[in-house]
This record gives structure tokens, C-alpha cells and sequence, in this order.
């Protein structure tokens, strides 16, 4: 199946990371959401009832990641993932980005990211 539904670049300040200090003082964490659907009963019926309400979607994201706190980007993205995935029965597949621009390493770097797939 290749219809998708994204939501790209959501920006959310977050407690994640392996220092304290990370989850002490918090920071900006950016994410991209790739869920996986068929979109072909929507575009017949032009109803939200036959599709993914992404509003929904996103305040989903929007509490995890600024309601929980992870050490880990890879627990934080499970997280979200495995939540996008029990609340919407339509998503066959979830992808999940995650950035974090603010990392303790000593060298230029924007960002680390790790990417996550997970289905039914």
C-alpha cells in the first residue's frame, strides 16, 4: 500500500535524554510522522469518518512528548508509535522521525535523528 498520510516537521519542547540535566532543562525535539492507510474510501466519501483525523494524531504526539520522559529517542519514538498504532485501527504502518538538535557531543552537528517502522 503506498497512501500516506504525514505530518512533517512538528516541533514539541521535550525532557528527553540521558543526562539529567537533558531532562531537567528540556529542549526542542523535531518529528515526522509517516502513517500508512488506505485512503481510497475517503476519497470516495469526502467524510473524516473514513479516514485518520491527523488532529488527533497530533495531539497524541504532542502529549507524549511533552508529558513523558525518556532517556532514549528510540523509547520516546516506540512510544509514540505503538500509541498512533492502538488508537487508529485504519493505520497498517507507522513511521516515526525524530530530531534532536541539542546534543552533548563535541563537534558540529545539527542534529541526531533515528528513524523507527513499526506495524500491525
Amino acid at each position: 500500500m503506498s497512501d500516506k498520510i504525514l505530518l512533517s516537521n512538528l516541533m514539541f519542547y521535550g525532557f528527553h535524554g540521558v543526562f539529567e540535566y537533558e531532562r531537567e532543562q528540556g529542549q526542542r525535539f523535531y518529528l515526522d510522522i509517516e502513517l500508512m492507510t488506505d485512503l481510497s474510501l475517503a476519497g470516495k466519501t469526502d467524510n473524516l469518518n473514513d479516514t485518520v483525523d491527523y488532529t488527533k494524531v497530533y495531539g497524541c504526539v504532542k502529549e507524549i512528548v511533552e508529558n513523558y520522559r525518556f532517556q532514549l529517542l528510540e523509547a520516546l519514538a516506540h512510544k509514540i508509535a505503538d500509541t498512533i498504532l492502538v488508537r487508529n485501527s485504519v493505520i497498517h504502518e507507522v513511521k516515526i522521525r525524530i530530531r534532536k538538535p541539542a546534543v552533548p557531543i563535541p563537534g558540529q552537528i545539527d542534529f541526531v535523528q533515528i528513524e523507527i517502522v513499526r506495524g500491525r
